[in-house]
């Protein structure tokens, strides 16, 4: 049974950091696409950041050069380092993979090329 597992979630100043962790089981991690996307309040799901089997990463604009997605195969364990915080990115966060394609432009955009779905950690961020 495949399952996604968040935590590192919490209350955060702008300006701090978090790091997020998704503790996959249940597959061959490695060989699938992974991913973190965020819900806010009244707001749709989007992509935050993507990695691919052989580490190609993938963000939106929007935390680009503040986030960093990495992940340890040997733990099954996907990671998103996110610093310089904003209250705007206050949100759910979503670990998920399941995808077994390649990378592509624009790929964060494409939650819906994920089947496996964690339960969400929130983040929250006030100023």
């Amino acid at each position: 049974q495949v399952q996604l597992v968040e935590s590192g979630g919490g209350s955060v100043q702008a300006g701090g950091s978090l790091r997020l962790t998704c503790v996959a089981s249940g597959y061959a991690y490695s060989n699938y696409c992974m991913g973190w996307f965020r819900q806010a309040p009244g707001k749709e799901r989007e992509g935050v950041a993507v990695i691919d089997s052989d580490g190609t990463t993938s963000y939106a604009d929007s935390v680009k050069g503040r986030f960093t997605i990495s992940k340890d195969n040997a733990k099954n364990t996907l990671y998103l380092q996110m610093n310089s915080l904003k209250p705007e990115d206050t949100a759910m966060y979503y670990c998920a993979g399941g995808f077994s394609g390649s990378s592509f432009p624009g790929i964060v955009h494409y939650s819906n090329l994920f089947g496996d779905w964690g339960q969400g950690t929130q983040v929250t961020v006030y100023s």
